[in-house]
């Protein structure tokens, strides 16, 4: 089973502390492109998993832009701040042999923290992690690749 963590590009600043419709910033387009562009020839996902948040979306946009037809589940359980554990639960239970998820810090770098117990690596803007798995579950996961934009 393959699974890939993708954090969101750059944001613009919350606007009267509303963080669920920050757009991604003109760098922050070009970051998820570059990261689509790699996975196009990395990945073949069965479904996506974003995050409800504009951000997470806008990226998932340019990276859904190089595969056709793959059906998008938006997760209520993958924002900033929500629990790593419940989002690999709700993971867990999908019924895919490729996962592709596009959320944010700090969840996505617990999530890969949990499945590898690999301790906490933080996310770059736009980055992608592919691991390797029998099955979603903690320290199951093995990193396969990994890519950071340049921009």
């Amino acid at each position: 089973m393959q699974l890939t963590l993708v954090r969101h590009g750059e944001a613009s600043p919350a606007v009267n502390g509303n963080d669920t419709k920050r757009p991604l910033t003109e760098r922050g387009h070009a970051q998820a492109k570059q990261t689509g562009q790699y996975l196009k020839n990395q990945i073949q996902p069965d479904v996506f998993v974003v995050s409800p948040l504009l951000r997470a979306q806008e990226t998932l946009a340019h990276i859904q832009a190089n595969f056709t037809d793959v059906p998008v589940l938006i997760c209520d359980t993958i924002k900033p701040d929500d629990d790593a554990a419940t989002a690999i639960e709700w993971l867990s239970k999908l019924p895919y042999q490729s996962v592709a998820v596009v959320c944010h810090m700090n969840v996505v770098a617990y999530i890969a923290e949990q499945l590898t117990h690999n301790g906490f690596q933080p996310f770059a803007l736009a980055e992608a992690r592919i691991y390797d798995q029998a099955v979603i579950a903690n320290g199951l996961s093995t990193q396969t690749h990994a890519f950071i934009p340049t921009l």
